[in-house]
């Protein structure tokens, strides 16, 4: 596995091969950024936006967190680094795109689902608890279909995209923007195991091979 000194030894083949190699494009981000999507996903090393949809530095705004969650639209509370991530990206940089990619094997959808970290301190699960309790009304209905299996957790991995979207048009900037055709939401799912990316149908509700 990558350690810190594997990180440095790939900084030297980034500095001598895909640096150089672009440098007129590098010299055109270091003037500003204007990517065209936002991508919300999760912290999970294995789900790397850049690398699924196989992009360069300067396309894409990224946000990763645990669970690939949006908090609603609030004024008080603790959990504004998304928000304010969200508000940069639609407000400053007018991205005409929003992602949601949820993932499979979710170690925060696991734990939303087994109240694994209920009533931990902060610091040793409380803060992972604390959000992702944005997931209870959504667990509580998967649960009461599926139980805590493994069918369950796949569920609620997809309750989590729904969730973190709907969340989002809590934020007042979101839907005067939709509603004028200056904001597109895609909800996305991609699956380790296969390597599938599945989208959402907003109409249906279901996910599909893209």
């Amino acid at each position: 596995m990558t350690d810190f000194s594997a990180l440095l030894s790939g900084y030297h083949r980034f500095r001598s091969t895909g640096w150089g190699e672009q440098r007129e494009r590098w010299a055109e981000l270091a003037e500003g950024q204007s990517p065209k999507v936002m991508v919300i996903a999760c912290s999970d090393s294995r789900v790397d936006p850049s690398t699924i949809f196989d992009t360069s530095p300067g396309e894409m705004f990224v946000v990763r967190n645990v669970a690939n969650l949006v908090p609603p639209f609030e004024l008080g509370g603790g959990r504004h680094g998304v928000s304010a991530a969200l508000e940069f990206a639609v407000t400053q940089l007018e991205v005409p795109e929003i992602v949601v990619m949820g993932h499979g094997s979710c170690g925060g959808v696991h734990a939303a689902l087994s109240r694994r970290f209920e009533h931990a301190p902060p610091g040793a699960g409380g803060f992972i608890a604390h959000w992702i309790d944005l997931l209870d009304e959504a667990r509580d209905r998967v649960a009461a279909e599926y139980g805590d299996g493994p069918e369950a957790v796949h569920a609620l991995e997809l309750e989590t995209v729904k969730v973190s979207i709907a969340n989002l048009r809590t934020f007042p900037c979101i839907p005067e923007r939709e509603e004028s055709g200056r904001l597109r939401i895609h909800g996305a799912y991609f699956a380790i195991a296969d390597g599938v990316l599945h989208l959402l149908d907003e109409q249906t509700g279901s996910f599909s091979p893209a």
